[in-house]
């Protein structure tokens, strides 16, 4: 019997009744699980193995996968269902957290940076873009797809008025060393993009831009994990349909 706290990023009717459902754990990573039952109206697992739902998991090890004893609801993130939009962001989040997540490995900051983000959608009162980009640099970053951000690529040179980011290698590049491809950012913005990289988990969201500069980096950090993953993202495709 293993106990951990976990996030479901993912879930599957299996048959009748029973649900699959996959776990971001701090403890384990990425973790499939059965609900045996958990559609049935009065099954106590229902709301706490529910996609969204943070709680305090039992577990055991079946034959194909593991299989949820008990589980206690810690945050089941009701808000997200009043906004479309916001819950659509959340579900390209999951998405992106169930292909860069590692299994079988801690991944306690990704668990983080996923729970800090849905809190700040429920509340409503942060940028959807600012907790998109966050996300998805994050979770790049945590995934294996580190872009190297500390300076020029070419001569090294750790800012200029105007730096270029390249979303297919990752890499940045001063004014003198413009690349040609890569996105022109003020510096601000690449400075957002080494804060979001680079600093302690809980505080990633905690920088502002303006709205024009806020676009620019949601565009850049979605053309990054896009051409990183080599992935295609339909969550992130419906969230796009409601923002057009």
């Amino acid at each position: 019997m293993s106990t951990t706290k976990g996030l479901v990023i993912k879930e599957q009717t299996i048959g009748e009744s029973d649900r699959l459902v996959t776990l971001l754990t701090a403890d384990y990573g990425i973790v499939r699980a059965f609900v045996r039952g958990a559609k049935q109206v009065k099954n106590r697992l229902s709301s706490s193995t529910s996609l969204f739902a943070y709680s305090d998991f039992s577990l055991y090890r079946g034959r194909d996968a593991f299989v949820v004893d008990g589980a206690v609801p810690i945050e089941v993130f009701f808000d997200l269902r009043k906004d479309i939009e916001r819950l659509a962001a959340a579900q390209y989040f999951a998405q992106l957290a169930y292909e860069l997540g590692n299994e079988e490995q801690p991944e306690d900051e990704m668990l983080s940076v996923m729970l800090n983000a849905l809190h700040l959608l429920c509340k409503g009162n942060k940028d959807i873009r600012l907790i998109k980009s966050a996300v998805e640099f994050r979770l790049a970053s945590l995934g294996g797809y580190m872009p190297n951000i500390l300076a020029c690529a070419k001569c090294s040179a750790y800012e200029s008025d105007v730096m270029y980011f390249d979303t297919l290698d990752g890499s940045i590049y001063c004014e003198n060393c413009a690349k040609a491809g890569a996105v022109a950012c003020p510096k601000n913005v690449i400075t957002a993009i080494r804060f979001i990289c680079l600093t302690e988990p809980k505080k990633i969201y905690s920088f502002n831009l303006s709205s024009e500069n806020l676009e620019l980096l949601s565009n850049i950090s979605e053309r990054y994990i896009l051409s990183q993953t080599q992935r295609r993202f339909p969550t992130l495709e419906f969230y796009k349909s409601l923002t057009a």
